[in-house]
């Protein structure tokens, strides 16, 4: 990363907290805002499950949204407060490419934030996404799943938080609009076929998604703005798969930028509140949980 890219704090970014404008949804000024208070949720979070479970577990998204927060986790400021040690990284989906190529989910935060901090190679858990035998390396990765996550009383894998993204389609993860893999209720780990750009993908399951003590949802941008619109306030049949993201039994939190939240911000402004935002999408611990 060229020095000349990497985030510095500003005054502006220490004393703007992002405005709740609904339930679990947070709005920041900008994008960089953005970022910033990812990083200190994730600081945040990860001391509250290493108090109480002595590991952090968490499941990372790749696309450009979240290069900006990888790379302020890794910066002086933010790695000093973390205890890498203790922390695991997962991942929510995986593209099939080699884990160097640009393209890798994996490839961008091994780039961005695990080669600049001290965790150990035992606790990176990437998605073999590229192999041949995908639905095998499935399989393997739900092992991996079993082997270092407790599951919740349903028997899926508990993450401590999932970061995910929007897609200008209503996607999330890899899980796209009118997929099988979206009716799945059994599996943790899915290799569904995406049309738009022919080929299979790595992919949790949305039980294992909605299984989260925490999800966060990272939108940034004005081409953003009709699917953050569309997730929070309209009902579609099918439902898109950002909307199936509930966390029924956590906390869903989505932090956006003023572009990308810019039609709901119109709508509040117009209506005093939102048409319809579903009761339960931020579904919230019970009291006095330390998660």
């Amino acid at each position: 990363m060229n020095p000349a890219d990497e985030p510095r704090l500003t005054a502006s970014h220490v004393v703007v907290p992002p405005r709740e404008v609904a339930p679990g949804l947070l709005v920041c000024a900008d994008a960089e805002t953005v970022s910033r208070q990812a990083a200190r949720l994730f600081v945040e979070w990860a001391w509250q499950a290493i108090a109480v479970d002595e590991r952090f577990c968490v499941a990372l998204s790749g696309g450009k949204t979240p290069i900006a927060f990888l790379r302020l986790l890794a910066t002086p400021e933010y790695r000093a407060q973390v205890d890498w040690p203790r922390v695991h990284v997962f991942w929510c989906d995986e593209r099939p490419v080699p884990p160097e190529s640009e393209e890798s989910n994996y490839g961008l935060a091994r780039r961005e934030l695990l080669i600049r901090v001290p965790i150990p190679g035992a606790n990176v858990h990437r998605m073999e996404a590229e192999r041949g035998d995908v639905g095998r390396a499935a399989q393997d990765y739900e092992d991996v799943l079993r082997q270092n996550i407790a599951r919740d009383g349903r028997g899926f894998p508990r993450f401590h938080l999932v970061i995910l993204g929007l897609g200008e389609d209503g996607h999330t993860a890899s899980l796209f609009p009118g997929q099988k893999a979206l009716r799945e209720t059994s599996r943790w780990v899915s290799t569904p076929n995406v049309p738009k750009i022919g080929s299979r993908r790595m992919t949790l399951t949305l039980p294992v998604l909605n299984a989260a003590h925490k999800a966060l949802v990272l939108v940034t941008g004005k081409e953003k703005a009709e699917a953050l619109h569309q997730m929070l306030t309209k009902k579609t049949d099918p439902p898109l798969p950002a909307q199936l993201i509930k966390v029924p039994d956590g906390l869903r939190t989505i932090l956006c930028d003023e572009l990308a939240a810019a039609l709901i911000l119109n709508e509040i402004a117009q209506n005093g509140q939102l048409a319809e935002l579903p009761s339960d999408s931020s579904a919230r611990p019970k009291p006095g949980s330390p998660r």
